[in-house]
């Protein structure tokens, strides 16, 4: 097999209730596969998946051997996975050139190791994201500023027209100089590396680049046109790829609309600021339908954020591209050069961090046309003199129709958050803050769900057992926020996952749940009373059921929560052996999170007893477990209680009041649906 692309570490992977080994991830070609019956030699793309540290030394070009499992991939561009798994060799050297370009990312990586605005550099330069935190991507991407997490068609562009203005200084014919920025144009595309999203943004960066340098806007769309037309020829899969949609209605939105933008708000504007809010306006105009169509949210703060951000973007490209260049040969210099580049980088860390705390407009099918008709009577008022009184009429419709129809609605007491196959509820206190039972596996969901909801102070965390799905997404949880305390399950857990956590937690109080313990908590609809259930102080030999953990799920904490107008039990992954131990202390409640995310492993005699009004199970789609089983749903039903669950509906929103009871879901957004209780 012959490498293609660089070796790099995958996030680690939830399965149930573990946490998966790091591996990594890399594109091969297959030279020849076979087994000891036979071989065939072939040459066909193929995704290597392995454990084996060694593996991050193998460079482009590179030729190895190994032992694994070649299995079937959903992914397009690719033949088979190849699971790398033993007898690992490497079968040749990596060329003079690619060593070369090897060392200088990796020197600028070294060098740049330190907070966000150290992570970014080798991102808007290199592409390298390795450095990059999950909880900083989701704040670039909820702000509209992932383009600059790593390499795009503006970072080529800007590299490109820095190198044409050298050239100036070196050769008198434009024509040269186009070419001398054409050959180093071919370079960084070398160092970053020719992936099919790094051609496509050079591609799209010669575009511009022909724009600037003969000054001819008239000529900018044949340029895009014969741009899209090679793109395609070259590598028929950018035509469905969405990232190659949005470079080119990017391109197109910074060629065509931005100049009539600009214009348009000149008007009313200085003349400097008409000319830096137009280019981001326009982009954002053009991609909003495909972003909406991606994410299922558009961010308010998109324009502004690339507002601020956009004075510095090519300062950090150039300074981090020169500091590239000199940091294997004088790496003091360099990091003299990165210092600088880091404090513009620090700025659009700050940006991000800001602008990703305010919420998102989440939307629906139908609020997905709205995005369309929005980005359409812009485009008709600026190229067709459409009235001002009919886009600003349509502006007002759309804006009061999508806040009617975002999630989670208005005074919602009760949340579980769609974090997929985990457990995530929100209790309301008011005022930004909340009761937070579980974390989920994702810590990109979690954050992503407290933000929807607001939620920026959490008095009190809940976790009810340390398993993966329901703890993994702490560090989402506490990105931004303040927790005031934690309720665990155990602290001396030998667990991998239990030591991590707490470990996260450090420095937060931190206390360990057992039966008997009572807290009340100040709300904005009064009191709220937690009493725990479990687990108790005995020790108890529980008989193991099919699946994995039953000891560790027995240990989850059992939570009763009494509020003037709701009443809720939550037990984590308590199965029957356990909830047979606390039947005889519940009654009835008017909401149910279903335990073990619906599992067939229920006791009976605790669902009468609870005869809950509202069942909500936290759970999957398409999971492999089954889950929620089809005899808990049966019972739950028989005992005439309303089911909701996050694989159907999404996020589950629910308002109380005096026991009566309005939800929303997610999915759909679907008009409040009115339960009463008695």
């Amino acid at each position: 097999m012959q490498v293609v692309t660089d070796p790099t570490a995958t996030r680690a992977k939830v399965f149930g209730s573990t946490l998966a080994p790091q591996s990594y991830s890399f594109l091969a070609t297959a030279l020849s596969i076979g087994n000891d019956s036979a071989e065939f030699r072939m040459r066909v793309p193929i995704r290597v998946i392995t454990e084996n540290k060694l593996v991050i030394s193998l460079l482009p070009g590179q030729r190895f051997s190994g032992s694994g499992k070649l299995i079937t991939s959903n992914e397009a561009r690719v033949a088979g996975i190849f699971l790398l798994r033993s007898n690992f060799i490497i079968e040749s050297r990596a060329s003079p050139w690619a060593r070369t370009l090897n060392s200088i990312r990796y020197h600028l990586r070294e060098l740049s190791k330190g907070g966000d605005a150290g992570a970014l550099v080798p991102g808007m330069v290199l592409g390298d994201t390795s450095l990059q935190s999950a909880q900083f991507r989701e704040a670039m991407r909820r702000c509209g500023l992932t383009h600059l997490t790593a390499v795009s068609g503006a970072n080529f562009a800007i590299i490109s027209i820095f190198v044409l203005w050298c050239m100036q200084w070196f050769v008198r014919s434009m024509r040269w100089r186009i070419i001398f920025t054409a050959i180093a144009l071919a370079g960084f595309i070398g160092l970053v590396r020719p992936s099919p999203s790094v051609l496509r943004a050079a591609a799209m960066a010669s575009v511009v680049l022909f724009a600037k340098a003969f000054g001819k806007r008239s000529d900018s769309l044949p340029a895009l046109g014969f741009a899209i037309a090679a793109v395609v020829i070259a590598d028929p899969w950018q035509g469905r790829d969405p990232g190659f949609a949005l470079s080119v209605l990017a391109t197109a939105g910074l060629l065509l609309l931005a100049p009539k933008i600009a214009i348009k708000l000149s008007r009313f504007l200085p003349r400097a600021l008409a000319q830096a809010l137009a280019p981001p306006t326009a982009a954002v105009v053009m991609c909003a339908p495909i972003l909406v169509a991606l994410s299922g949210y558009i961010g308010p703060m998109t324009i502004l954020a690339n507002l601020l951000v956009a004075p510095v973007v090519a300062i950090v490209t150039v300074l981090g591209f020169i500091a590239a260049l000199l940091s294997p040969i004088s790496p003091m210099l360099a990091g003299f050069i990165l210092y600088f580049a880091k404090i513009p980088a620090g700025w659009i860390s700050l940006v991000a961090h800001w602008a990703a705390r305010f919420p998102v407009l989440e939307l629906t099918t139908g609020a997905f046309g709205f995005v369309i008709a929005l980005s359409v009577s812009i485009a008709l008022y600026i190229f067709y003199k459409f009235q001002k009184r009919v886009l600003i009429c349509a502006i007002i419709v759309i804006a009061i129709l999508t806040w009617f129809m975002r999630w989670p609605g208005g005074d919602w007491q009760i949340a579980n958050c769609d974090v997929g196959q985990g457990d995530s509820l929100v209790i309301n206190l008011g005022d930004h803050r909340a009761i937070v039972i579980d974390a989920g596996p994702d810590a990109s969901l979690e954050d992503r769900c407290l933000n929807q909801l607001g939620i920026r102070e959490i008095s009190l965390l809940v976790l009810t057992h340390f398993h993966a799905d329901h703890v993994e997404g702490v560090a989402g949880l506490t990105n931004h926020r303040l927790v005031r305390q934690v309720w665990v399950s155990s602290n001396n857990d030998p667990l991998f996952e239990s030591q991590r956590i707490i470990a996260m937690l450090h420095g937060i109080p931190l206390m360990v749940a057992n039966t008997g313990m009572t807290s009340a908590i100040d709300g904005k609809w009064g009191k709220i009373y937690l009493q725990v259930l479990w687990p108790d102080l005995g020790t108890h030999d529980f008989g193991v059921l099919p699946g994995d953990g039953s000891a560790i799920n027995n240990s989850s904490i059992a939570l009763l929560v009494r509020a003037p107008d709701f009443s809720l039990f939550a037990a984590g992954d308590l199965e029957p052996p356990a909830q047979a131990q606390i039947v005889a202390k519940l009654s009835a409640v008017d909401i149910y999170k279903v335990s073990h995310h619906g599992s067939s492993y229920q006791d009976q005699e605790l669902m009468a007893r609870l005869s809950p009004k509202l069942a909500v199970i936290s759970v999957g789609e398409g999971n492999s477990y089954g889950h929620p089983a089809a005899q808990t749903l049966a019972a739950l039903t028989r005992l005439g209680s309303r089911i909701y669950r996050t694989d159907k509906s999404g996020g589950i929103a629910i308002s109380a009041k005096s026991h009566h009871f309005k939800v929303r879901t997610g999915i759909g957004n679907a008009w409040w649906q009115k339960v009463r209780l008695g």
